[in-house]
């Protein structure tokens, strides 16, 4: 008895969960470049009824499910034209701005390219978000908006195969916006504000310059957020989650029945 009041608590408590998951999903829906979540389940242990642990029988009984994390699909969603100069949207998968704080110094990535010019200390005009963090190029320095050379890096994409190695050098040694990516794209952490950081202590998932990115200036990149498939998710959610309590409030009243006969 005490097994089913744990399998419809537990059940209960990740439908919750998801529910959070997907209402954060649905908050975003307009926030450029976010990248919509996923909550997995994953199945608790099963054991055999009346028998060993080690017995094959068809006599199971399981002890409900967890979340087992949460995933996110960096892949390219739709594009909203602005026309502003300071708008980029990445057209690659897996493709990250390459972010820093200006307090700490501290490393992030986003797919958000919103950004605007910053007048900063030093009396320089700086490519920068939103939050008030640097955009870094393709050398992770940060990088100046009166010397961007959108240019070139439009006409890498186009001539990539064609360039010379004397103009590859060349072309390097200006200033463009540094497009980034990782062997292990789902293994970054959300650090809020739609940016995302590398565990810590995670070696093997370094980020790579992307060498030719596809950049799409005067446009952003949209939400990935589905509402027609995340108000189903709430609809199964709020489903699950009631029927989780209903086996509760089953338990309890067979535990009540059980004692009142004693």
């Amino acid at each position: 008895m005490n097994m089913s009041f744990w399998t419809g608590a537990v059940g209960a408590e990740n439908f919750t969960k998801r529910l959070a998951i997907t209402s954060n999903n649905l908050a975003n829906i307009n926030t450029t470049g976010y990248k919509a979540k996923s909550a997995p389940f994953r199945e608790l242990i099963n054991y055999n009824l009346n028998d060993s642990r080690e017995a094959i029988t068809e006599l199971q009984a399981g002890a409900g499910a967890v979340v087992h994390q949460t995933n996110m699909n960096f892949r390219l969603s739709g594009l909203n034209t602005t026309n502003i100069s300071s708008d980029y949207a990445l057209m690659d998968d897996n493709a990250f701005f390459m972010l820093q704080d200006p307090g700490d110094g501290s490393i992030s990535y986003t797919r958000n390219g919103h950004f605007h010019s910053g007048l900063m200390e030093d009396g320089e005009f700086y490519l920068m978000t939103e939050s008030g963090k640097y955009v870094l190029d393709q050398k992770g320095e940060k990088l100046k908006a009166d010397v961007l050379d959108f240019d070139t890096l439009k006409e890498k994409d186009e001539n990539a195969t064609e360039q010379t190695t004397e103009n590859t050098a060349e072309t390097e040694e200006k200033p463009t916006v540094g497009v980034y990516t990782f062997p292990h794209p789902s293994r970054l952490l959300s650090k809020g504000d739609n940016e995302f950081i590398v565990q810590e202590g995670d070696t093997q998932n370094v980020a790579s310059l992307i060498r030719n990115p596809h950049v799409v200036q005067g446009a952003i990149e949209s939400s990935s957020t589905d509402l027609a498939k995340e108000m189903t998710k709430i609809i199964e959610s709020q489903r699950a989650f009631s029927y989780a309590l209903k086996m509760v409030t089953t338990s309890d009243e067979v535990e009540n029945t059980v004692n009142n006969l004693r």
